[in-house]
């Protein structure tokens, strides 16, 4: 059985890019800009490094979603007034009747159907199309860069192929959209008054973490974060030590949901999971023999399991942790292809962190000596050490799933948990 079967149940755990929004910026206040034609969209599109003509592959998609540019911080109290006048845009186009709903079905460029009309009337409502006089069937050049667009900014791999997630995405209706525009400006109003000058944040819908610093992003990270059913919790606290090379300490939800399961059909199978991963159960303060362990008996339930600092700890190679009621924290892993995956609810509520070296040693600034080569040592060498912050760090877990940024890009992403209350479609996808 690969390590990688055993690490899928055992967890315990802004995708918009600078340069994508630079090339996107439509401003919501109304200005020239939301007026340029297709021929500047190209050259804005082209000046931040994107050619037209280049397909979006797996590659590329997967370096869009593990490696998101710096951008702009998503709790900015400048973000209020271009979220204001999304909410004005919003609710004329609700006032208009909304938009049409597009059918289940796969366009791309060289497509002629009566469905790319419908699809051009769509994202020249939400001004990721430029208006046109009149409305061709044909899917064209401008029509797939409008497409990409618009799923840069709902936190969709910018393919220009218009498929099920992003078909569900402009499903979702105008009134929903403006609803969730309505609730996450009461959030946000309340979150941009109490970040501080230093914090890291860890936007749940998104599925991204931002380490802010006088109100610049500095680095930017793809996340993993709680499955639907294990959910990552809404939290304020102070990120107070990092753990290089830790040992995990299996927590009982995953001890009864995973572990136990997974013993059992290893054992069926002749096999120990605890030495196969590493994993230490004790009784007590007593060490147990793992080939005496029968998985079958209650008493299971009551070990406590510990698995050991290694290149396949579920931890990585470090942990950051911060205090809160719901026994959650950040962390490394050695799973990184999901971090290329556009769809990141995966843990079970703990928080994998992409590219945590340069995370951690940000953090660690105020302790003299760290810096990323030391953290990559600490990774090299496996040595276990603990390091408190000699200047605490504010972390704040939002929920945050539409939200405009100062050069006018109005994002959303889908309602992971439902906690807009707007209904299923804003989830689906």
């Amino acid at each position: 059985m690969p390590i990688k079967y055993l690490r899928r149940y055992i967890d315990h755990s802004s995708k918009l890019t600078l340069a994508l929004a630079l090339a996107v910026a439509v401003l919501w206040t109304g200005s020239s800009r939301a007026d340029v034609g297709s021929e500047d969209w190209g050259k804005t599109w082209n000046a931040r490094g994107f050619s037209y003509d280049q397909s979006y592959g797996r590659t590329l998609g997967r370096k869009w979603e593990s490696q998101p540019a710096k951008g702009y911080p998503t709790l900015s109290k400048s973000n209020i007034a271009p979220l204001q006048a999304a909410i004005k845009h919003y609710r004329a186009i609700v006032g208009r009747g909304g938009w049409k709903p597009l059918p289940m079905m796969k366009l791309r460029a060289g497509v002629r159907h009566h469905a790319v009309v419908l699809l051009r009337k769509r994202l020249e409502l939400s001004r990721d199309l430029r208006p046109s006089n009149g409305y061709s069937k044909a899917f064209g050049y401008y029509l797939t860069e409008a497409v990409k667009r618009f799923q840069s900014r709902n936190g969709l791999t910018p393919t220009g192929v218009v498929n099920k997630p992003t078909i569900m995405a402009l499903n979702v209706p105008a009134k929903v959209r403006l609803n969730q525009l309505k609730t996450n400006l009461a959030r946000l109003r309340t979150l941009s008054r109490s970040a501080a000058k230093k914090y890291v944040v860890v936007n749940i819908p998104a599925a991204q973490i931002e380490a802010v610093q006088s109100d610049q992003v500095v680095s930017r990270h793809a996340a993993v974060v709680g499955k639907v059913d294990r959910r990552t919790p809404i939290l304020r606290s102070k990120i107070h030590q990092i753990n290089f090379n830790p040992y995990w300490h299996i927590p009982q939800s995953i001890v009864r949901k995973d572990l136990v399961p997974k013993a059992k059909m290893y054992a069926r199978r002749g096999k120990d999971i605890l030495s196969e991963y590493r994993i230490d159960a004790y009784s007590g303060n007593r060490k147990l023999d793992p080939k005496k362990i029968n998985w079958n008996s209650s008493a299971v339930y009551s070990y406590a399991y510990r698995q050991q600092p290694w290149k396949d700890n579920s931890m990585g190679f470090v942990k950051i942790n911060f205090h809160n009621a719901h026994a959650v924290y950040m962390h490394d892993t050695p799973s990184k292809s999901l971090f290329s995956r556009n769809f990141r609810a995966h843990s079970s509520g703990c928080v994998r962190v992409q590219n945590v070296k340069q995370l951690v040693s940000w953090l660690l600034e105020s302790n003299s000596g760290w810096d990323v080569g030391k953290v990559a040592q600490m990774e090299q060498t496996g040595a276990r050490k603990d390091i408190n912050l000699k200047r605490r760090v504010p972390v704040y877990f939002v929920y945050i799933t539409a939200w405009a940024t100062k050069d006018g890009i109005v994002n959303f992403r889908r309602d992971l948990y439902g906690r807009d209350r707007v209904g299923a479609t804003a989830s689906a996808y």
